[in-house]
């Protein structure tokens, strides 16, 4: 029986929120934590009355790292579940760090303002070191390991579906199917429809910084880099149909990388339709996806964030999207002396997702892999001192916890390859 804060509120925060109240034989009590309270009220009011779970709310700044400590210290968690945005990561950790309580998110850290000298500095270091500019990358949070070690807490990066889910295919591939993985590919197709000429089904901030940045892919102890959007490939993905899918750089990739021993190749991809790369194109054109501050009116606005403020809320796209999410890994790779090929996937609709919780699919593949981490540590299933990725951990009771909680795998030993 455990005690939970949990920060955000957002569409994949309530879908967490609701799965952990589901599961209120080790979720006791839950704080929901937000800049916003009124919106933690809201979700609690909600709940009531359909969950043992106990629930109180409470206002943070996310940003502010004494808010954080003051709050962690009054309400006492044994766990900080961060489902804000990839902007606080830092800041929750050091409060966690501060109060010895256990962290876990599920994306990992990027900065608001990619003018900050102390973050610029690092990235053109890295950027000369190794060809990687991507803008999130996972050395700011791996450099907490020895302080979370000495600590004697756990920090859980990365427990959403890509990274999570995808992590933990991984290490249960490489556990049950083979002895070397040589070769990973990562596809996130997304057949949904939710009727808007243009809209993200996640933060539209952090959505479109990931999109319109450069592709890369990792091959041979080395980071290759490509213009975004630069290499296409079709699959037919089964519950969707054939897709036009796009080589991104995404965080997994860089884990895969220093977790799993020898593997030559990892690249990811994900599905757009013609229409959403369209529409991007002529924003960031116009300047609308740019991060940089600019003078309008007297004010000073950061055009994406307003762009953010024109576009759906994707916690309202639920009620409209219609069709299946299909995410999954391909591997390849050798077992007993042998060449083996194997896929890992799972599917997901969007109107059951809406049925059960209020959302569609995206916010669920990334809020019920959220609660499942945190059950996890919770039930010391997963643990340890120190600063962990996904794939670090026993693949197996995440596995059996999926098909527990609504997504359910499925595999396949002879899958058409990525070329």
């Amino acid at each position: 029986m455990s005690r939970v804060l949990v920060i955000g509120c957002g569409g994949v925060a309530s879908v967490a929120i609701k799965k952990c109240c589901k599961n209120s034989d080790v979720f006791a009590e839950l704080c929901i934590a937000s800049r916003t309270k009124e919106k933690c009220d809201a979700l609690k009011a909600e709940l009531e009355g359909k969950t043992a779970t106990r629930i109180s709310t409470a206002r943070v700044d996310a940003d502010r790292v004494e808010e954080l400590v003051a709050l962690i210290e009054s309400y006492r968690p044994d766990l900080v579940m961060n489902i804000a945005l990839p902007y606080q990561d830092l800041s929750i950790m050091e409060a966690c760090l501060r109060c010895r309580v256990s962290y876990m998110d599920t994306a990992n850290y990027e900065p608001e303002n990619t003018d900050d000298p102390e973050w610029r500095a690092a990235y053109e270091e890295r950027r000369r070191r190794l060809g990687f500019s991507a803008l999130f990358d996972y050395s700011w949070q791996w450099a907490y390991h020895d302080r979370f070690r000495e600590a004697g807490i756990t920090a859980l990066l990365g427990s959403g579906f890509d990274p999570g889910v995808t992590s933990v295919f991984t290490a249960y591939a490489l556990k049950h199917h083979f002895d070397h993985i040589e070769e990973i590919d990562i596809l996130d197709c997304n057949g949904g429809d939710h009727g808007y000429p243009f809209a993200t089904n996640f933060n539209p901030e952090i959505n479109l910084r990931e999109v319109s940045s450069p592709g890369s892919y990792w091959e041979n102890g080395r980071w290759i880099e490509t213009e975004p959007m630069a290499i296409k490939r079709v699959y037919d993905f089964e519950g969707v149909g054939r897709k036009d899918m796009y080589l991104l750089h995404h965080e997994e990739i860089e884990s895969l990388a220093k977790n799993i021993p020898g593997v030559r190749r990892i690249r990811f991809f994900m599905t757009f339709g013609q229409s959403y790369l369209t529409h991007m194109k002529c924003l960031e054109n116009v300047g609308l996806l740019s991060t940089k501050p600019i003078v309008f009116e007297g004010r000073e606005i950061v055009p994406i964030q307003f762009l953010k403020a024109l576009l759906p809320d994707p916690a309202s796209l639920g009620p409209r999207t219609k069709g299946k999410t299909n995410i999954g890994c391909i591997f390849k790779g050798r077992k007993d002396g042998k060449d083996r090929a194997y896929y890992l996937y799972n599917i997901c609709d969007h109107e059951e997702c809406y049925r059960e919780v209020g959302s569609q699919a995206i916010a669920y593949t990334t809020g019920v892999p959220a609660m499942i981490g945190a059950k996890l540590l919770l039930t010391g299933k997963w643990g340890g001192a120190g600063v962990f990725n996904a794939e670090e951990f026993d693949p197996d009771p995440f596995m059996d916890e999926l098909n527990r909680q609504g997504l359910p795998w499925k595999e396949s030993f002879d899958p058409v390859l990525v070329d």
